[in-house]
């Protein structure tokens, strides 16, 4: 885990073009409301051979009063769609959250322009299984170029494997239950 940390350092410096805004710069707000991801780069170990089967999933963010990041999500699991919710806290950094009793050790943006798109890193342990996420979450079910060639830097930078990253299915269907 402390390596990808390290590896996100470098590539703060190694990708200069990336507009950088770590959770601690970030106010709440900008990143509330609904995203769909259309893009992974994961450690999994199953999600190689999983990826070409994924599609687009949907991310509802809230923000309770205790400053607590409310997270829907719809996922397709084993042919159905799955609601999960789950409450990440405020860690001691400025604006990171995780829930380490659920497995998320971390939740944190890597870089975002506000308002159309956000490069998300998530460092999980499930299952005594540790493993990192980047996700492309864009407000649109379509990532412009400066969005996708972002997450494309950034998934590089952390050490994910062109094997490691998948631009997800064009099917809604799930990820659109999470926004009613």
């Amino acid at each position: 885990m402390r390596a990808v940390l390290l590896a996100a350092l470098l590539a703060l410096v190694l990708v200069p073009r990336a507009r950088a805004a770590w959770l601690g710069r970030l106010d709440p707000r900008q990143l509330l409301g609904s995203w769909y991801i259309l893009a992974v780069a994961s450690g999994e170990k199953d999600f190689v051979v999983d990826k070409a089967t994924k599609n687009i999933e949907g991310v509802m963010l809230t923000l309770t009063p205790e400053n607590t990041l409310k997270m829907l999500s719809s996922r397709n699991r084993l042919e159905r769609c799955h609601l999960h919710a789950v409450e990440l806290m405020k860690q001691n950094s400025r604006w990171v959250f995780g829930n380490p009793s659920l497995g998320v050790l971390e939740y944190r943006v890597l870089a975002t322009n506000f308002r159309d798109y956000a490069i998300v890193l998530t460092q999980l342990e499930l299952q005594d299984e540790a493993f990192s996420t980047v996700e492309l979450y864009s407000r649109t079910e379509l990532a412009s170029q400066e969005a996708m060639g972002l997450f494309t830097k950034w998934s590089k930078g952390l050490g994910f494997s062109s094997q490691q990253r998948a631009t997800l299915q064009k099917d809604l269907t799930c990820a659109r239950k999470v926004f009613q």
